[in-house]
């Protein structure tokens, strides 16, 4: 497989760097889905355009068989470009610094390939090129659209530059956290400085808060259970003479145990309600789930890393400690099994060491023929398990 993908480099590269050059933001990604869809269209896939720029190919293979998804996100980021490439962002502000751009190259690229190879496919290959990863939106929109009907098992990737090009990581368990947005906003009575008696202030009992619920963590939460808990946004006052009716703070969390987010959610509306309490103010908690903890199944790891014997070779498969980080690939998994692995593309010759969503984030494009010999072979290898 891995020749395959070699023969059809130069089309993989192209098609990447021409989506690296006119990036767009999620579910903004019109052109992206135009050149997309003008690829398929060539392969005589089933073609369907859901939600706002997502797209659905078919791949029917000889004899009838499970149904593989494999899925690409197409989405850039709001960040100037700083990388010294000849295919640079032509869109001020926009760039693709999360490698999208080579995820639906690659995804393109396998696609060519088994198109080819009819005869060789028991089942079904679904490709999803995918919006909105960045603001989880996208794997949503594919979902509703019924995307997930009679998916049997389902399959992505990630290129990471802590990894050589010609590496992987393929494991099983949690990969990715869960996150969530959480608001807590106090409401008090305004008064003048001089005399606080008077009023009742928000700032105090919110920086009250913001140190206390440090201790959620540390004291509700199993030390072997990973949770974040990150302040990024505090809003109170108007000026310094004036005592704040109002202090809002938005905060982060990401978690791997659905169990253990439930524990901090309950602790944070808590102790928020016994702050308020304290200092006779009001206070809500609204919490807005961004995206669920990605779990990858065990079965289709052991078929993933058999794959990447046969595309990588042995002893390429690099383990390594799950990301706080989140994806949406996680709600595919809530209706089929899946496998979401890492693929290097190091080369510090190259400059490819930027992690993503860095302004000068480079990958090294030798690992693109990887990338998408993966696909294709995973596809293969799923529907010729005995699984299910």
């Amino acid at each position: 497989m891995l020749d395959k993908a070699k023969s059809i480099e130069d089309y993989i590269v192209k098609v990447r760097r021409t989506f690296h050059e006119n990036p767009e933001l999620s579910n903004q990604e019109y052109d992206t889905q135009r050149l997309i869809v003008d690829e398929l269209e060539k392969l005589g896939l089933e073609i369907e355009k859901v939600g706002n720029t997502s797209t659905i190919a078919r791949l029917i293979g000889s004899k009838k068989g499970k149904t593989v998804v494999l899925r690409a996100d197409m989405d850039a980021l709001p960040i100037i470009e700083e990388s010294e490439i000849d295919f640079k962002s032509k869109n001020d502000g926009v760039m693709h610094a999360c490698g999208h751009d080579a995820h639906s190259a690659m995804l393109l690229g396998a696609a060519k390939i088994l198109s080819g190879m009819r005869d060789k496919i028991n089942g079904e290959v679904r490709f999803f090129f995918q919006e909105g990863e960045e603001n989880f939106s996208g794997a949503k929109k594919i979902i509703e659209a019924g995307g997930m009907e009679n998916v049997d098992g389902c399959f992505a990737m990630h290129g990471l530059p802590t990894m050589e090009t010609g590496f992987a990581n393929i494991e099983g368990g949690y990969r990715l956290t869960g996150c969530d947005t959480i608001y807590v906003k106090f409401e008090g009575v305004s008064g003048h400085g001089s005399s606080p008696q008077l009023a009742k202030d928000t700032i105090h009992p919110a920086c009250m808060f913001v140190t206390d619920i440090q201790g959620i963590v540390t004291k509700n939460v199993a030390p072997q259970e990973p949770v974040v808990v990150s302040v990024g946004r505090i809003n109170a006052g108007t000026k310094a003479n004036i005592i704040s009716k109002y202090a809002e703070i938005d905060m982060s969390m990401r978690y791997f145990d659905p169990a253990a987010r439930k524990v901090v959610h309950d602790a944070i509306i808590r102790h928020a309600n016994a702050i308020a309490d304290a200092y006779e103010i009001e206070v809500s908690v609204d919490i807005e789930e961004s995206t669920l903890s990605l779990k990858n199944d065990d079965d289709l790891v052991r078929i993933a890393q058999k794959t990447s014997e046969k595309v990588l070779g042995k002893g390429k498969n690099i383990l390594m400690k799950p990301l706080m980080a989140s994806e949406d690939m996680s709600y595919y998994f809530q209706h089929a099994k899946g496998v979401y692995i890492n693929m290097g593309f190091k080369n510090d010759e190259k400059g490819s060491v930027y992690f993503p969503h860095h302004e000068k984030f480079k990958i090294d494009e030798d690992y693109m023929v990887y990338g998408t010999a993966m696909f294709a072979q995973f596809a293969l290898d799923f529907l010729d398990s005995e699984l299910y």
